[in-house]
């Protein structure tokens, strides 16, 4: 399998992880999002959206977004499982993943601060753009894992809200917010780095980092 990524891509780290915590070795694509490789007309033939990740299988099948690739993983390659067996407690975990990579990553990633600029934002309103953004997500992501032990997210072992929160905690370090609000949160990833599952795919680990 190969894996169309950008070391930093958040959307790309979480499924990273998801394939580490799988056991799944994959071939990783590279495709600079700053330089603008995500709209180059072959990449565009495999994921028509020109975004990453994008997981090509061995047969030639094509899959994207990230969220859809790591419910195939779990489905495809149930053991360890990242998703709990009880519906409401699987409700959760979505929704706190959710929570993240569709209404907290996509309003704070570089295409819309991009088109900020374009809109006549200065660098310095997309960075308090993002930053605030981070704050309002992880605010209520703090609050949806508060009464749950732990270590992780929900549980004690890593899920999809794990996988998800981790990229986002280092998107809100790289935008200059106060992390230190969310101690639930912390926790959570203070666990999950104990595995190599996670360090592992961490954006200066990869072979495309800068």
């Amino acid at each position: 399998m190969k894996l169309h990524g950008y070391f930093r891509s958040s959307a790309a780290w979480r499924t990273r992880i998801a394939l580490n915590l799988k056991g799944i070795t994959v071939e990783h694509v590279s495709h600079h999002l700053r330089h603008g490789e995500q709209r180059d007309p072959a990449y565009l033939a495999l994921n028509p959206q020109g975004l990453v990740p994008t997981l090509e299988l061995d047969d030639g099948t094509v899959l994207t977004q990230s969220l859809a690739i790591i419910e195939w993983l779990e489905e495809t390659h149930p053991e360890p499982p990242l998703l709990p067996t009880n519906p409401v407690a699987r409700a959760k975990v979505r929704a706190f993943a959710q929570a993240i990579a569709c209404d907290t990553h996509p309003v704070q990633n570089l295409k819309v601060l991009n088109r900020l600029r374009e809109l006549g934002h200065d660098g310095e309103t997309a960075q308090a753009w993002a930053a605030a953004t981070n704050v309002d997500g992880l605010s209520a992501c703090e609050q949806l894992a508060a009464n749950n032990p732990g270590p992780f997210c929900f549980g004690a072992a890593p899920s999809l809200a794990d996988i998800c929160l981790v990229p986002q905690l280092g998107n809100a370090r790289r935008f200059k917010v106060d992390v230190t609000k969310f101690p639930r949160l912390l926790r959570a990833e203070a666990a999950a780095l104990e595995l190599a599952a996670f360090r592992d795919a961490a954006p200066d680990r990869q072979a495309d980092a800068e």
